[in-house]
């Protein structure tokens, strides 16, 4: 049964809450008086309706205009939030902020595409480019006003004294985002692989499915070194104001944090659905702590009827329904980066030897603009496209990186157009060849077909798997990506339901041996947990989809209370007696949870002390959990010569240190002990180690919540961080298919980014409470919940 104590507190307690957290803000006369303002870049009159829950209905006469009105709002509600990475993602940062970041612009800078951008925009569909051009007209058409009215710039600007960026149709092509991969892992196991310890590495990087390790020949693994990381390494860029962003350079948090993010999604056939319609619930698992990384928008014009949450800067709807499908996303894993160990020439290191030749790397000069500094000049190197990420001229050696989002084609920024344009499940398989991100796409359509599809650049390794960096000589060179009808998926499925919640999910008969897509997944708690409600529910309802979504049952603490030994020590005693009275809720108010989530870390120290050897600690900073709790459940002789009585003395002494702790950070009396109040929601600035920032944007607090990162209700925290909820389903998204006012969501915290805003945090408390709201789509609901609105007329002759 879902566990729905904590659930109905937190409404309760919503109830409970000052009105002024949850008002809807109307503006006098709302349902019937427009403000209308004239903008340079759209084709006519657009319409936008804001409902009384903030989300903004954009009515237009073409697909160029929708999609303006979107780049128009999202520039109006977050322009800091996209200013900042496009600023970041461009590498102009150091001509805002001087010196610091010039490591990091010219990390960005390596990653621009270099190719034909006028081929490429050719090439894409012509509605598709027409929509994207209007996104980026829309969004300079709010810097020209704010220019025109600096007043109403976002308060970090005059506080930083800096300007926005405008926006050019070029820049979403070039801009293809600097990022590891696995990189790092590959680099790990060569590491491991020349001490002889390769196989320690599955106690943190289990490999799923079953796999034989194999070094590409020609591989000295004893020469490759963190060296060879070069510019992929955080530590040698940083990119943010945030001191917390040292915790990027922890190797152990950042395979935490990797893994930590992903997401939920189920879909119901009408066989399984108590509406005789199917049901598609969705829940992006992101970052916490910052302004909401979705935005809500309704884009309605001739061709298009779309309504959903999309990435700010990104044009088009990621998660949400059109008038005749609902779709939703999770991560796949699909190894998408491979490390290239180049051979340069002796006397002469601008050359690499590559297919029985040597070849000059294509070079780039760019000039970065430092703020307060000479400008800097940089020197960009390519072999065959790939980054050349490291060079060491001594030893005759560089490193390039190849990655599909520099490949031509590789355009992920107008993915989501082409998708938000089709009609049914085989124009969105074609507009899928689009999209370059790994995914699991759900799908549901009004005549109640379902459907699962993957999709995703992955290349083709004829000689290797990817796990290892490979010899750069030609060998091992991709030979193209797999097309999407070779992806794993699935049309109406009999079972009448699927779910993904970044599980290893690749079919039984995928022949994954010759379509290699990935042997890193995440552990599959969720998932499992996921499948055990819905296989039990005969006929789905919304509501049951909304309670799994906010469903706190922990799958790793029911195995843990299996292990608990019958003979325990005093210390570990109470402990023990606390998790056997326990129904594994990870629940705010639950004493329970709060001590099991002290447990957990001990025991996991303990465990790794234990079995990872020694000469491999530097490598491997954690053990995978469901690994542990595997090797737990069946012991065996690295636990040592009495394994069971071996594993039975870690698990009472991590009991005894997590009531140690619990009682530390809870007070003596157990009865008191609230994981919540450990466990809470804080939204701060990302700058708001700036005093003036600080000041200027109040801290969003309070907020006590249950779960944790391997409950269906994901909300992460990283415990050398503190208990603070890190990530988690900031977009929450429940779709009744065809009954389409039917439909639930939140977003947390509100739509808009500017404390001056009353979208500010108007979905705090509901986002708590778990309070899912309607997401009006029919014309009818739309106008009779309508709060405001707004013509954009274009501008004067």
């Amino acid at each position: 049964m879902i566990q729905r104590r904590a659930f109905l507190l937190a409404s309760a307690a919503l109830v409970a809450m000052p009105g002024s957290l949850i008002a809807k803000p109307r503006v006098k006369g709302g349902k019937g008086v427009a403000r209308s303002i004239r903008l340079p870049g759209s084709r006519a009159a657009i319409e936008v309706i804001e409902d009384e829950l903030g989300v903004p209905h954009v009515r237009a006469a073409s697909l160029h205009d929708a999609f303006f009105g979107q780049g128009y709002l999202v520039a109006r509600d977050r322009l800091f939030q996209i200013d900042m990475e496009h600023r970041r993602d461009m590498g102009r940062m150091a001509e805002a902020f001087g010196p610091r970041f010039v490591a990091a612009d010219r990390g960005a800078r390596l990653f621009l595409y270099r190719g034909d951008v006028e081929a490429e925009l050719a090439a894409l569909p012509p509605d598709v480019l027409e929509c994207a051009r209007g996104y980026v007209a829309g969004v300079n058409a709010r810097i020209d006003e704010l220019v025109a009215d600096p007043a109403g710039l976002p308060l970090e600007y005059g506080i930083l004294g800096i300007s926005p960026l405008r926006w050019d149709i070029n820049d979403l092509v070039r801009n293809r985002g600097i990022g590891m991969g696995d990189a790092d892992d590959e680099v790990r196991r060569a590491q491991l692989q020349a001490r002889g310890l390769l196989e320690a590495d599955l106690l943190m990087a289990p490999l799923r499915p079953a796999w034989s390790f194999t070094v590409p020949a020609g591989l000295d693994c004893a020469a490759v070194s963190d060296a060879d990381l070069g510019i992929l390494d955080p530590a040698t860029r940083p990119t943010s104001f945030d001191p917390a962003q040292e915790a990027r350079f922890d190797p152990e948090q950042r395979w935490g944090d990797r893994f930590a993010l992903g997401s939920n999604a189920w879909t119901i056939a009408p066989s399984r659905s108590a509406t005789g319609r199917p049901i598609l619930a969705n829940d992006p698992h992101l970052g916490i702590g910052r302004a909401s990384p979705r935005h809500m928008c309704h884009l309605t014009a001739p061709g298009l009827d779309v309504i959903g949450a999309g990435a700010p800067g990104l044009p088009g709807i990621m998660q949400g329904h059109t008038d005749r499908f609902a779709f939703g996303r999770t991560n796949f894993h699909i190894d998408q980066t491979d490390l290239f160990i180049l051979r340069t020439k002796e006397d002469d290191p601008g050359r690499y030897w590559h297919k029985g030749a040597w070849r000059a790397f294509e070079t780039f000069e760019d000039e970065i603009v430092v703020k307060g500094a000479p400008s800097e000049r940089v020197t960009l190197r390519y072999a065959a496209g790939r980054p050349i990420v490291s060079q060491d001229v001594a030893r005759g050696r560089a490193v390039a990186f190849a990655t599909v989002s520099m490949l031509p084609g590789a355009n992920q920024r107008f993915a989501i157009i082409a998708i938000n344009l089709s009609k049914d499940w085989a124009s969105l398989r074609q507009a899928c060849k689009l999209h370059v991100s790994p995914t699991n796409l759900h799908y549901a359509d009004i005549d109640g077909n379902t459907g699962w599809q993957t999709i995703g650049f992955a290349p083709r390794r004829p000689k290797h798997d990817g796990l290892f960096p490979a010899p750069g000589d030609g060998d091992f060179d991709w030979t193209g990506i797999l097309p999407v009808e070779d992806m794993p998926h699935v049309y109406n499925p009999p079972a009448g339901w699927f779910a993904s919640a970044n599980q290893m999910n690749l079919p039984a008969g995928y022949p994954y041996r010759e379509r290699i897509i990935s042997f890193s997944w995440s552990d599959p708690f969720r998932y499992d947990r996921v499948a055990e409600v819905l296989r039990s529910q005969p006929k789905h309802r919304i509501e049951d989809s909304i309670a799994l979504q906010h469903d706190v049952q922990s799958l790793p603490a029911r195995a843990l209370l299996k292990l608990l030994p019958a003979s325990l020590s005093a210390e570990a005693a109470p402990a023990a007696a606390l998790l056997r009275r326990w129904d594994c809720g990870i629940e705010a108010d639950s004493a329970a949870a709060l001590l099991y989530e002290m447990v957990m870390p001990a025991l996991s120290s303990d465990f790794y002390d234990r079995i990872v050897p020694a000469a491999a600690r530097d490598l491997i900073p954690s053990v995978n959990l469901s690994e542990m709790l595997r090797i737990l459940a069946s012991p065996d002789k690295r636990l040592g010569e009495n394994p069971a009585a071996a594993r039975d003395a870690l698990i009472d002494a991590a009991l005894a240190a997590g009531w140690k702790k619990a009682v530390e950070l809870g007070g003596p009396d157990p009865a008191r002990w609230r994981w919540g109040d450990l466990h809470r929601v804080n939204i701060t600035h990302p700058l708001s180690s700036n005093p003036a920032i600080a000041a200027a944007f109040p801290k969003i607090d309070g907020g006590r919540s249950g779960g944790d990162g391997t409950t269906p209700m994901a909300r992460g925290f990283n415990a050398k961080r503190g208990f603070q909820v890190s990530h988690g389903a900031s977009y929450l998204f429940v779709a009744d298919v065809g009954a389409w006012d039917n439909s639930r969501f939140l977003l947390l915290p509100g739509q808009s980014a500017d404390p001056r805003s009353p979208r500010y945090r108007d979905f705090y408390p509901r986002w708590l409470a778990g309070a899912m709201q309607p997401l009006w789509f029919s014309e009818a609901a739309v106008d009779r919940h309508a709060a405001a609105r707004l013509i954009l007329a274009p501008a004067a002759d």
